[in-house]
């Protein structure tokens, strides 16, 4: 039975799409799909202690304008179940699926036991969802021995397949941690394996089409039945190398505003994301925080929405450079920032006031020092913490005196596996470690030649793995002696039954700061 509260909850998600013309709710009727109405599965993610965000989207035909839905609202039933067959509901309620919001749902329950597996479906008129696998937080502060969590980045569908997610099955996680590059809004690289069919995204019909081909990914699609995640952006989401309003192309602002607009609503739609992740035109609150009882705690953070723009630009161009310095004076300003004035203040509170035995922060670049020149100038990529360096001491600064335990950044975009213990100054190995990286390679984006890495790691000691061979992830394994870091990496991703292999171990001992091999 549909409730005033479920009716009143769509007729606002529609207010705030800013629907004018009536629409019909089906809550009463059995629609027929010409197709497989759950053709992007299902998915879970931000687990509490008491609650969990389920979510699906229908969409029979999901590479076309709507999804191949009609323009009406669709009423869909949710299930919660305590085992597999679904035979034990314990939960269960209908939802409004409105075209505005390409018939996603966004569902959170509330009431549901701590630390315990849950199983969930969807149905709508005779078609019913794939059964998804979840589970909730421990309760807060609640002693918890051990959490495995996969980290995963930069998934360009062209560039080969996604079987990497079908390896992490095999790994009993607890959580998958995406930290950025969830679509690719446009095609590059050599030989691709297969191809996006389109031109770029711009519009967001453009990014809906972009997501649904990937979620249709069968080995992407089962790691989201599989494991609750937690995920954040980095650039291709939107456009590659962006900065809070200005576009690689150097675009108006304006106009450039418009298109992140469409392409953080598509994210929206395409996440287990929390009602209070909802994007406002060209807005979104995205940065958030992830407790797991006593063990540890979990920063994800934003560093493209409020980032200052780069240095030293090229001429007429946004995005990325490579500059030297000192002739880049503006690199060093003390005023530039990654995450913004108010992200940084509000990761400094949720951290003081969280300080678990572990304490993971997850991003999109790689914070390690790394200078490309190697002799007597420097030379630094600026679309990464490099290009920030003010940014990346405050960070430093603060992890010093807060005392903050264990901190280990978790970060991508550049398509290769870099392990790095993090100095209070960065470039000085005598100044004392603070940190330990773990950059986790692509799930399949193509990379920069493993030579040009060995000569950088050759004059950056400070990296102690710097491989853009393999394509992959990183595994976390932590109980309260030690973080273990497993650099996972397949054999090819051009077929879609690779192997596996552990690259590399790395042991963050607890108390130490600083990766060691295992």
């Amino acid at each position: 039975m549909t409730s005033r509260r479920e009716f009143l909850s769509a007729s606002l998600a529609l207010a705030t799409a800013g629907a004018s013309a009536p629409r019909i709710l089906r809550a009463a009727a059995k629609p027929v799909f010409a197709a497989n109405p759950f053709s992007l599965g299902v998915a879970s993610g931000y687990p509490t202690p008491s609650s969990v965000v389920l979510w699906t989207r229908l969409a029979p035909a999901p590479r076309e304008p709507g999804g191949g839905m009609r323009p009406e609202v669709y009423a869909v039933k949710w299930e919660l179940a305590t085992d597999d067959a679904m035979k034990t509901v314990v939960k269960s309620g209908t939802a409004f699926a409105s075209p505005e919001w390409a018939h996603s749902l966004h569902i959170e329950p509330a009431g549901l036991e701590s630390s315990r597996e849950y199983w969930y479906r969807f149905t709508v008129g005779e078609a019913r969802s794939p059964i998804g696998r979840t589970k909730t937080a421990p309760a807060l502060g609640s002693p918890v021995q051990r959490m495995r969590i996969a980290v995963a980045s930069c998934q360009q569908y062209e560039h080969g397949y996604f079987s990497a997610y079908r390896h992490m099955l095999q790994d009993n996680l607890d959580l998958i941690t995406h930290v950025g590059d969830y679509i690719y809004e446009g095609s590059w690289g050599a030989d691709p394996v297969r191809n996006h069919n389109a031109p770029d995204c711009y519009t967001l019909e453009d990014y809906r089409a972009r997501y649904a081909l990937y979620k249709a990914d069968a080995d992407l699609a089962a790691a989201h039945a599989a494991y609750p995640w937690v995920v954040t952006w980095d650039d291709h989401e939107v456009n590659n190398d962006y900065a809070d309003d200005l576009s690689q192309e150097n675009d108006d602002p304006e106009l450039f505003l418009a298109r992140r607009a469409a392409a953080y609503r598509a994210y929206y739609e395409h996440q287990p994301l929390p009602a209070r992740m909802i994007p406002f035109g060209a807005k979104m609150r995205l940065y958030s925080h992830f407790p797991y009882g006593d063990l540890i705690s979990m920063t994800l953070l934003d560093q493209r929405q409020f980032r200052t723009h780069p240095a030293c630009p090229r001429p007429g161009r946004g995005g990325s450079n490579r500059v030297k310095v000192p002739e880049c004076a503006e690199l060093e300003a003390t005023e530039r920032t990654m995450l913004g004035e108010r992200q940084e203040a509000w990761m400094a509170a949720v951290m003081k006031t969280n300080n678990k035995a572990w304490n993971l922060v997850a991003q999109g670049t790689p914070m390690s020092y790394i200078d490309e020149d190697g002799g007597a100038g420097r030379q630094f990529w600026t679309d990464g913490w490099n290009g920030y360096p003010a940014a990346r001491q405050r960070f430093n600064d603060f992890l010093t005196g807060a005392k903050i335990n264990n901190p280990v950044v978790l970060s991508g975009d550049v398509h290769a596996f870099i392990t790095s213990g993090l100095h209070q100054k960065a470039g000085d190995l005598d100044s004392p470690l603070v940190a330990s990286e773990f950059v986790t390679s692509s799930i399949s984006a193509q990379a920069l030649p493993q030579k040009q890495l060995a000569e950088w790691q050759s004059f950056n000691p400070n990296l102690l793995i710097a491989n853009s061979e393999h394509r992959g992830y990183v595994r976390l394994d932590i109980n309260r002696e030690r973080l273990q870091a497993d650099l996972m990496a397949l054999d090819t991703v051009r077929t879609p039954n690779s192997s596996r292999r552990t690259l590399q171990s790395f042991v963050v001992e607890n108390g130490k700061a600083g990766p060691g091999k295992a």
